[in-house]
């Protein structure tokens, strides 16, 4: 396949996937991914499509995205991908950058995420039978000539020793943060929800610290707006057994820890080191001034996937409501994919 069969594979895929007569198809996609794991109810797995297809498979998207990429590969290498299963498709991003350079998949499929990942493959060779050739399944990735692999730090480290000798991108814990000053709205503290609980939390790009001014749990600023205006959406959390149970037992070891937190009933608040908060939990944490916040988040850079503040005030940040929205060129940990699959003739 050339580069504009590729490109026009991928611009079909998306044009399936917002077409309304396949509706059905993506219902059917989400009810059996959630039949596999209860995390993935079927709104969250129709939000990861409809981002996949409305913020990566655009023509406009795609093209603009390639023309950073120009160069070839005069030998296809198999890229063995182990790819995560925290949130609808998170995999999605590594296979469309694997085929759409040229190259070939051999992807090891999360168990938790494999129904989806395998509807996207099924789909995208009904409109492309040529990929046919270039996508395997596996279970082991020994044939892989490089690899791009996400896991915790855990893993990274076996990850790292077991693809030692050959090209790879190895990816880390990463967990996204919010700053913000006590001067934002209600609609604002409104979208900052979306960034902190959609897919329950579980992804690298929601917003699990928040970094606020000294005295803001005190006399000048308080959580309370926030809580507030997210308390209507408790049903919609704790109708889920899963985030329920993690809710209730971490609510109880606050309580018998006297642990300092506030609570609005679904998602508690804590001032906490750290920025890997337990699910149905934020954690936050003091700036005394501009500089300070620099350094605290500069000393987190290794950590941190997106910063987001509201309209995008901090240099470097997404407005509220947008972490969930990564682009073609957001590449996890920072590190460009495409650009590590076009090196790989000189590797």
């Amino acid at each position: 396949m050339n580069r504009q069969q590729r490109l026009d594979a991928f611009i079909k895929l998306g044009d399936v996937l917002r077409d309304p007569a396949r509706k059905a198809d993506r219902e059917e996609a989400a009810y059996r991914a959630n039949s596999k794991n209860n995390w993935f109810n079927p709104e969250n797995v129709q939000r990861a499509l409809d981002a996949i297809a409305n913020q990566m498979l655009t023509r406009e998207a795609l093209t603009t995205w390639m023309n950073q990429y120009p160069a070839e590969p005069t030998t296809p290498r198999w890229i063995g991908v182990v790819m995560a299963g925290n949130i609808p498709a998170v995999g999605f991003h590594d296979m469309l950058c694997v085929l759409i350079s040229g190259h070939k998949l051999l992807a090891k499929l999360s168990s938790l995420d494999e129904y989806l990942m395998r509807f996207l493959i099924h789909t995208l060779l009904e409109v492309e039978p040529a990929f046919a050739d270039s996508v395997k399944v596996v279970d082991r990735l020994n044939d892989a000539d490089a690899f791009i692999a996400t896991g915790s730090d855990n893993t990274a480290r076996y990850f790292t020793y077991y693809f030692a000798k050959k090209p790879s991108i190895i990816r880390h814990n990463r967990s996204s943060v919010a700053v913000l000053t006590g001067h934002e709205t209600t609609e604002q503290l409104a979208l900052l929800g979306d960034d902190i609980l959609t897919y329950f939390g579980l992804g690298c790009r929601n917003v699990s610290t928040l970094f606020v001014p000294a005295d803001y749990d005190g006399q000048s600023f308080s959580f309370t707006p926030l809580l507030h205006t997210l308390e209507p959406r408790s049903s919609e959390f704790l109708s889920q057994h899963k985030y329920s149970n993690n809710y209730d037992y971490n609510r109880s070891i606050y309580l018998v820890n006297r642990v300092d937190h506030l609570d609005n009933g679904f998602l508690m608040i804590t001032e906490q080191p750290g920025l890997v908060s337990p699910i149905s939990v934020v954690y936050y944490q003091k700036y005394n001034d501009l500089d300070h916040l620099k350094t605290l988040l500069a000393d987190y850079a290794d950590k941190i996937q997106v910063v987001a503040s509201a309209n995008g005030w901090y240099a470097g940040s997404v407005p509220f409501g947008q972490t969930q929205c990564p682009g073609l060129t957001d590449y996890p940990d920072g590190v460009d994919t495409m650009a590590f699959l076009a090196a790989l003739d000189q590797a």
